[in-house]
């Protein structure tokens, strides 16, 4: 790289990928951004290495002004911090420029959520005439019941079944165990299910509770591939197993459900992930005021 800056650039990134062992296309971004910076100080007449904080502002400013996204302009931003410092403990300069510049908002985008009616056709949409047909209704009941993440869904042991109490011992992220409420629905089908479909798909090699016509474990990837079918057959598209999940959660909250409960029954440890939902109800609200309210 021919610029003064150029070969302290390439030495910070040949640092990162020694050091942090960052993968190619990391080290490529870093590399964009930084220099894409370096380009345009060196345009108004500054230096990568000597850049001050109104020189980042500046450059932070045109790049929103060229459009490119809030997720885009706070990578860029990162790239900046990590730069500067390295050349802090590379003791080529004594402080951070970048330090106090503020990442702009990037905001999270809501989960798909499907209306109770599509809900309503597609839990609908299995054979019960044929074994398998009643095992993919015993799952979605199941999983629009519970909530359930689909590893959680196909890692399901009998021992963790309490339908007759109405409830199911879920294992979540880092194996943490909550209690999971199951309705009557979903414990019917699953109870069907178990007493006269499982029996002779498992013959009692193992306690995994939903299996493949094979009678081995269900997959997440075999589970999805199910789901997608029957979402295809029912006009939904893009259907995924946690689309289920975020249904279980919006609507629980449509109809009054404590969003702490919510929480709880998700298994989110932070219930600022849970809140995500509110905003769904609250743009649902919204969109019905808009389509029915005489003055909207």
């Amino acid at each position: 790289m021919n610029v003064p800056w150029g070969r302290t650039l390439d030495a910070y990134l040949d640092a990162l990928a020694a050091e942090r062992g960052l993968a190619k296309n990391s080290i490529d971004a870093y590399r964009r951004d930084l220099r894409r910076l370096g380009e345009d100080l060196e345009d108004a007449g500054c230096d990568l290495r000597t850049a001050e904080i109104q020189d980042l502002q500046k450059h932070l400013r045109k790049l929103r002004k060229h459009g490119l996204s809030p997720r885009s302009v706070a990578r860029a931003l990162a790239s900046c911090r990590g730069f500067y410092a390295y050349l802090i403990e590379d003791r080529q300069r004594e402080d951070n420029p970048s330090i106090h510049l503020q990442a702009p908002k990037t905001w999270r985008q809501l989960p798909k959520v499907l209306s109770e009616t599509q809900i309503d056709d597609l839990l609908a949409a299995p054979d019960l005439a044929k074994a398998l047909g009643v095992r993919d209704k015993a799952m979605l009941e199941l999983l629009y019941a519970s909530g359930l993440r689909v590893s959680e869904l196909v890692g399901l042991q009998l021992s963790q079944m309490r339908l007759d109490q109405g409830f199911l011992i879920a294992y979540g992220k880092g194996s943490k165990e909550r209690i999971v409420p199951v309705g009557e629905r979903a414990e019917s089908w699953v109870g069907r299910y178990q007493s006269q479909v499982r029996p002779s798909l498992v013959a009692g090699r193992h306690q995994t509770v939903f299996v493949n016509h094979r009678g081995n474990g269900m997959t997440r990837q075999g589970f999805w591939k199910i789901l997608k079918g029957y979402g295809a057959e029912v006009g939904i598209r893009d259907l995924s197993p946690h689309v289920l999940r975020h249904c279980f959660a919006s609507h629980l909250l449509e109809h009054g459900a404590d969003l702490r409960a919510v929480q709880m029954m998700l298994g989110h440890a932070d219930i600022s992930t849970t809140q995500i939902y509110t905003h769904i109800h609250q743009q649902r609200l919204k969109s019905l005021y808009d389509r029915f309210h005489p003055r909207a």
